[in-house]
C-alpha cells in the first residue's frame, strides 16, 4: 500500500495527469474562439464542447469493469494512443473533425480518470482518501492555470501553426510518459472492486433509489451545469466586459482550485458523514459566483466583480467534488461501490456537458448574462438537496 497521497508512486501519476489534461485546457479556449470565427452559433459551439464529457458520462460506469478485466496498464496505453490520434485531428480538420476528436477524447478520459481515482480510493487509508482524491483533482486542474493564456496567445498571433505543433507535442509526450508508467497490480481485487460480471443496468435504478447516491448526484449535476456553462462561454462572454480577459478569468479560477485543494485538503471531510453545512456553504459560493459573472457588464468596476466570480467559483470546484466523492466511497454498498461511484461521476460529466449543449441555445435566444443569472438560481435551488435529512428520505427505497 502507498504510504500517502504525496508518495512517489502517486506523484508519477500526477505528472501524467498534468500532461493528459494540458491539451483540454488549451482547447477549452481555442474551440469557442475558432468556432465563432468560422461562423458557428452558440448551439454548435456548445454541442462540440459538450460532446467531450457527454461521451465520458456514458463510458464511465463500464470503465472500471474493463480496467478490472484487462488491467490498468494495458488500458492506459491503449487510450493514450487513441488520445494522441484525437489531438492530431485538431491540426487539420473542421467542425466535423473537432466533434469526432471531442468524442474520442471523452472516451479516453472515462478510462483514464476512473483508473486513477479508483486506484486512489483502494490504495489510501480511509482518513487520507479525500486528500488523495483532492490531490488528483488538483493536478488535473494545474493545466488550466497556464493553458488559457497559451491558447489566447496562439489565437491573437493569428498563426495556428503553433497550436498544431502544441497538439502534436502533447500527443507524443503524453504517450511516452504513459508507456513508462508502472502500476502495482499484484493486489487481488477487494470485495468492493468492480467485478467483471457486474451488470451496470442492474444497478442503474440505484441512482434514484439510494438516498445517498441520489442526493449527491443531484448536487453534482446542478453545480456541474454551472461549471460547464462557465468554461464553454466565458471565452466569448469576456468581450462584453470592459478590460476583462477570458484567459485571466480561467487562470484565476484554476489557480484558486489548485491553491484551495492544496491548502484545504485536510479540511475536506473524510469520515463518511453528510456534512450538510459544508456542502450548503459551497453551493452558496457557486450561486454568488454565478451572480457576480452575470451582472459584471452592468456594474461599475465590473471586471473586478468578474474576477471575483472566478475566485469564488474556483473555491467551490476545489471542495465540492472531492467532498461528495469521498462521502460516497464510505456509504455505498461495497459489492457495487465502483459501479455506483461511476454513475455519480457520470452525472458530473453530464452536468458539464449540459452546461454547454443545453445552455448554448439559451444563450442564442437570450444572452450570456441571462444564462449565468440562471446558473445562480440553480445554485440556490440545490441548497434544498443538500439540506435533506435522513428522516426526510423515506420516499427513496434503499
Amino acid at each position: 500500500m502507498f504510504i500517502g497521497a504525496l508518495s512517489w508512486p502517486f506523484l508519477r501519476l500526477y505528472v501524467l495527469t498534468i500532461m493528459y489534461f494540458s491539451a483540454n485546457a488549451i482547447l477549452n479556449v481555442i474551440i469557442p474562439l475558432r468556432g465563432d470565427s468560422w461562423g458557428w452559433a452558440n448551439t454548435e459551439i456548445g454541442i462540440v464542447m459538450g460532446a467531450y464529457l457527454f461521451t465520458t458520462m456514458f463510458l464511465r460506469p463500464w470503465a472500471g469493469q474493463l480496467i478490472d478485466r484487462y488491467g490498468p496498464v494495458r488500458i492506459l496505453r491503449l487510450i493514450l494512443v487513441i488520445n494522441g490520434l484525437a489531438l492530431l485531428l485538431y491540426t487539420f480538420t473542421g467542425m466535423e473533425g473537432y466533434l469526432l476528436a471531442r468524442v474520442l477524447q471523452g472516451a479516453c478520459t472515462a478510462f483514464f480518470s476512473m483508473a486513477l481515482q479508483l486506484g486512489i480510493v483502494d490504495a489510501l487509508p480511509d482518513k487520507d482518501r479525500s486528500q488523495g482524491l483532492s490531490m488528483y483533482s488538483l493536478f488535473a486542474s494545474i493545466p488550466s492555470m497556464i493553458g488559457p493564456l497559451l491558447a489566447l496567445g496562439m489565437w491573437r498571433s493569428g498563426d495556428m501553426t503553433s497550436f498544431a505543433l502544441t497538439m502534436i507535442t502533447l500527443a507524443v509526450v503524453t504517450g511516452i510518459a504513459g508507456f513508462t508508467v508502472r502500476m502495482d497490480n499484484s493486489r487481488e481485487p477487494e470485495s468492493g472492486f468492480t467485478n467483471r460480471k457486474t451488470s451496470f443496468m442492474r444497478h442503474l435504478p440505484q441512482l434514484y433509489r439510494n438516498a445517498d447516491l441520489f442526493r449527491s448526484s443531484m448536487v453534482m449535476l446542478g453545480t456541474s451545469i454551472v461549471f460547464g456553462a462557465i468554461t464553454t462561454f466565458v471565452p466569448l462572454y469576456a468581450d462584453e466586459i470592459h478590460d476583462a480577459s477570458a484567459a485571466v478569468y480561467l487562470m484565476l479560477q484554476a489557480g484558486t482550485v489548485v491553491a484551495a485543494r492544496f491548502c484545504l485538503r485536510k479540511r475536506i471531510p473524510s469520515d463518511g458523514k453528510w456534512h450538510a453545512g459544508f456542502v450548503m456553504f459551497n453551493l452558496i459560493i457557486v450561486a454568488i459566483a454565478s451572480l457576480c459573472v452575470s451582472i459584471s457588464p452592468y456594474t461599475a468596476g465590473g471586471v473586478a466583480l468578474f474576477y471575483l466570480g472566478a475566485c469564488l467559483m474556483g473555491i467551490s470546484q476545489a471542495l465540492l467534488y472531492p467532498t461528495l466523492t469521498s462521502y460516497l466511497t464510505f456509504v455505498l454498498p461495497q459489492t457495487s461501490r465502483n459501479v455506483m461511484l461511476g454513475m455519480f461521476i457520470a452525472m458530473a460529466d453530464l452536468g458539464v456537458s449540459l452546461g454547454g449543449a443545453a445552455m448554448g441555445p439559451l444563450a442564442d435566444w437570450t444572452s450570456y448574462s441571462f444564462v449565468y443569472f440562471l446558473c445562480a438560481i440553480v445554485g440556490f435551488v440545490l441548497i434544498g438537496f443538500a439540506s435533506i435529512k435522513r428522516k426526510d428520505e423515506q420516499f427513496i427505497q434503499k
